[in-house]
């Protein structure tokens, strides 16, 4: 087989297409010739692609990691509160988390309607819409109803802008505004009509994923606008109150209305200021970022946009390739969102109001993210990560345990194993934290990983430590009333763990901690406590299972069925084990062995031969489809890295050709995100495979390299050097392989570059092939283990 591939890459050498001779061009020449950048890519952004009960993506209004993200809902306890097959609007809410599988937010929905109030009901009060009079752009969403009201958005960081143009001679102008009924579950909130221009109010949230209903996060708002009020009222549940100030929520819902006299203007305008501290953060933080306008808004947002999505800016490819590119990289930025107020006062997870020295960040989703997003957050904005894993300290001094799913400042419990450790060792292992801050991290996480919380009410921490760290393996237990849980989904916990702690003593063993660095590198192969050798499935022998507390195999060992794996199969979580590549493929019966598999999962054959095929008959299509498969599922983050684990099988070429077959999955359509997108995780992948860069081992700060699918992609970190990559004549549409890399520092045949050296690439140019090559074949990344 290597002898094959060896003289297969010999005869198409002539093939090869190069980027630039090493001995003439260079970075000037490159600059100059071929695809040039665009201007803005702004306009290249739709932010409408997900916007199914796939994607779960929403069409508003939102900065970089902005607080604020003001979308329209078309109904509610649905995902993103956004479906594009529905055709009519409730309102216009303050809160929403791209991608989500579960309702959450869509806290204070505004809604303007004309003539007489007489509903609470958004089914009633709702308009009706057409997406032809929709206008989509970062930072900006705009909307004409059915009825002739003309609805814009816009937003800062902690500010919603809104303004409203109703059409002439329709009679009262209003504005209503929902505090009690959200998009995820509300428990309580107040309404106050303040003076003759504001609104005011709160509401207490939570139940994120219908987990144990005991988290809870508070919200506020302040709303001024522009005009002052001809009238005004309120409503609990059903029952509408004129010329009253204040409401409280009953059992569904609470809001005011206000009303502007319709022969003085025909629009509105609203700045809306939230905060998780007070009514008065909220004000402060409106009165802060006040825009002039909503049109300087608008601009000001486009701006962000337009300097955030140009960090990491592409030229060559189609129309279609550019599009899906930069809309997923927009996706990939939404979050951690800003949970502090303009004076970083933030609330913490005791409930208490706190300042930080830097801005504190939440909304972690963090066994999503920390496969994908986390590392490109890293590499484009360095400092807002170093202040993000600051924000993670934060919740366990405030709080007590580090966070597995932080919903404001709540712990939902959601998902299962230990994300928060390789998302951590990453920021470290960048060198983006101080030795100070990077110590008290360790100390947590050192607790995190063999300690248990002893209210587990609040933070359920790593619930199966007590058999881990005793056996090696976590023991199956089906928890009563615990729909997530790491001894529930035993099987794939116990691979989480274990790359968890390989992570970790990489960070242990350079702050100095030996020991500590010792017990933790000794658990980077707790996955083979897990193997089983008398399993079969599809031709193969030897697969991971659950194990009881005694060792005897837990449930089923049918490796297709899903019982101790969570969102998955043993088929999918075998490939969970990147810290050690090589053990891994030992179990697995030798490399060959392991590629062979690898072949089975893809479906190779059809791969090579026609990779959309591939990509729509032999992998997993639905996007909630996790159940007794034995194929590739693209659309959920434990597969995010099998793609890139041909490169220690010596066939590094074919994660180039998986990755082109799986380029085919995303379109620039609303229906164009086969999965949802969970805060940019799918996003962020997509980015770095379309890019050529991935890091497929969490935790090591070392990105494999693979074929690119533009022409050429410039990486401006924060207060970085520009980092280019040149592959001349790619194309997302053809199975091409890299066959030769150079940067700055000369010919690079190993296929893989550390963060560091990455950064000081200069520019890394990429040879490219349309057959297959033995380039990086005998040079793949270390196993963490032996870091």
């Amino acid at each position: 087989m290597r002898a094959w591939k060896r003289a297969c890459a010999a005869l198409m050498l002539a093939m090869t297409v190069t980027v630039a001779s090493a001995a003439a061009g260079g970075v000037a020449d490159a600059a100059e010739n071929g695809p040039k950048f665009a201007k803005d890519p702004t306009t290249l952004v739709d932010t409408s692609i997900g916007n199914n009960g796939d994607g779960t993506t929403f069409p508003g209004a939102a900065v970089p990691f902005g607080m604020v993200q003001l979308s329209p809902d078309t109904q509610l306890n649905q995902y993103a509160s956004y479906d594009y097959a529905q055709s009519s609007i409730l309102g216009f809410s303050m809160t929403h988390l791209s991608g989500v599988g579960c309702q959450t937010m869509g806290n204070f929905r505004f809604m303007p309607t004309t003539g007489a109030v007489t509903s609470s009901d958004p089914a009633q009060y709702g308009a009706k819409f057409s997406h032809d009079n929709e206008t989509r752009a970062p930072g900006y969403y705009g909307v004409t109803f059915d009825n002739g009201i003309r609805s814009e958005l816009s937003a800062t960081e902690r500010t919603g802008q809104q303004r409203y143009t109703y059409p002439s001679g329709s009679g009262p102008e209003n504005v209503l505004i929902e505090v009690g009924q959200s998009n995820g579950s509300t428990y309580a909130g107040d309404v106050h009509v303040v003076g003759n221009d504001t609104v005011e109010g709160w509401l207490q949230g939570g139940n994120f994923c219908g987990e144990t209903g005991k988290e809870r996060y508070k919200i506020f708002f302040s709303a001024r606008f522009d005009r002052t009020f001809s009238s005004f009222g309120t409503w609990t549940d059903n029952t509408l109150t004129p010329d009253q100030r204040d409401a409280s929520r009953g059992s569904q819902r609470a809001g005011a209305w206000v009303t502007f006299d319709p022969s003085k203007s025909g629009q509105v305008g609203a700045s809306v200021g939230l905060s998780y501290t007070s009514i008065d953060g909220a004000r402060l933080n409106r009165s802060a970022e006040q825009p002039k306008s909503f049109d300087r808004a608008r601009d000001a947002a486009h701006i962000a946009w337009q300097d955030e999505l140009g960090r990491m800016r592409v030229a060559g490819g189609s129309t279609a390739d550019q599009r899906t590119y930069y809309t997923a990289l927009y996706h990939s930025l939404l979050d951690p969102a800003i949970g502090s107020d303009v004076d970083n006062r933030y609330r913490g997870f005791d409930d208490k109001v706190h300042t930080s020295a830097s801005t504190y960040y939440q909304m972690f989703s963090l066994w999503d993210t920390y496969r994908s997003q986390n590392q490109l957050v890293d590499l484009l904005e360095p400092e807002r990560a170093a202040d993000m894993a600051r924000s993670v300290l934060h919740i366990y001094q405030d709080g007590g345990w580090l966070p597995r799913w932080a919903l404001a400042n709540s712990e939902t419990n959601v998902m299962s194993g230990d994300p928060i450790t390789p998302w951590i060792v990453d920021i470290y292992n960048r060198g983006l934290l101080d030795r100070g801050t990077a110590n008290q991290l360790f100390d947590a996480l050192w607790k995190n990983v063999n300690e248990v919380p002893a209210d587990q009410s609040i933070f359920r921490g790593r619930d199966g430590n007590p058999s881990y760290v005793k056996n090696g393996w976590v023991a199956y237990q089906n928890l009563p009333g615990y729909t997530y849980g790491d001894s529930r989904q035993a099987g794939s916990a116990t691979l989480e763990y274990s790359l968890a702690d390989c992570a970790l003593s990489t960070m242990a063993r350079s702050l100095g901690h030996q020991d500590e660095a010792a017990t933790l590198a000794a658990r980077c192969d707790n996955f083979s406590t897990l193997w089983d050798t008398d399993v079969t499935s599809q031709g193969f022998t030897g697969f991971p299972v659950a194990r009881n507390a005694d060792g005897s195999v837990a449930g089923t060992s049918d490796p297709t069925q899903t019982a101790p794996f969570h969102e998955g199969t043993a088929w999918q979580y075998q490939w969970l084990a990147q810290q050690d590549p090589q053990t891994l493929f030992g179990l697995m019966g030798g490399q060959a062995q392991a590629e062979q598999r690898l072949d089975k999962f893809f479906d190779m054959p059809t791969v090579l031969t026609d990779p959309a095929k591939a990509a729509a008959d032999s992998w997993v299509t639905g996007a909630y489809d996790y159940h007794n498969n034995f194929a590739f599922n693209p659309n959920n983050e434990p597969d995010f890295s099998a793609p890139w684990m041909y490169t220690w099988t010596g066939a590094p070429w074919k994660t180039s050709a998986v990755l082109r077959a799986l380029r085919t999955l995303f379109t620039d359509t609303v229906y164009g995100m086969p999965g949802n997108d969970d805060l940019g995780a799918t996003s962020s992948m997509l980015v770095f495979a379309m890019a050529g860069v991935f890091e497929a081992q969490p935790g090591s700060a070392t990105y494999v390299i693979s074929a690119p699918m533009f022409d050429k992609v410039e990486i401006r970190p924060a207060h970085g050097q520009t980092i280019r990559i040149d592959a001349a004549g790619a194309d997302a549409s053809k199975l091409q392989y890299v066959s030769s890399v150079r940067t700055n520092k000369g010919t690079l045949d190993q296929s893989w570059l550390s963060h560091k050296d990455l950064l000081h690439a200069g520019t890394i140019r990429i040879g490219l092939s349309a057959q297959p090559t033995d380039w990086g074949v005998n040079a793949a990344p270390p196993a963490l283990s032996q870091d």
